[in-house]
């Protein structure tokens, strides 16, 4: 799955726009390397985000096409 769909279906990021908007600015790492929106998330990921002063780093669980909000939080761990 693309990492800005994994970011909006986890709902980690509100929106995809927003997702991507935050990959091209390089707000957005996976694995310790800063990532494009187009890349390719897989179980074991380590994805940080920083929003501006806090950082949030999850690992990926879970790989969803789709999911209610509920069940998001079982997508990712927050480490």
């Amino acid at each position: 799955m693309r990492l800005d769909k994994y970011l909006k279906v986890s709902r980690l990021i509100k929106r995809r726009t927003v997702a991507n908007e935050a990959c091209d600015a390089g707000r957005v790492t996976v694995d310790g390397k800063v990532a494009k929106a187009s890349q390719e998330v897989k179980k074991g990921d380590v994805i940080e985000i920083r929003f501006g002063e806090k950082t949030v780093k999850v690992e990926v669980l879970d790989i969803i096409e789709t999911t209610k909000k509920e069940s998001a939080a079982e997508m990712y761990r927050y480490l």
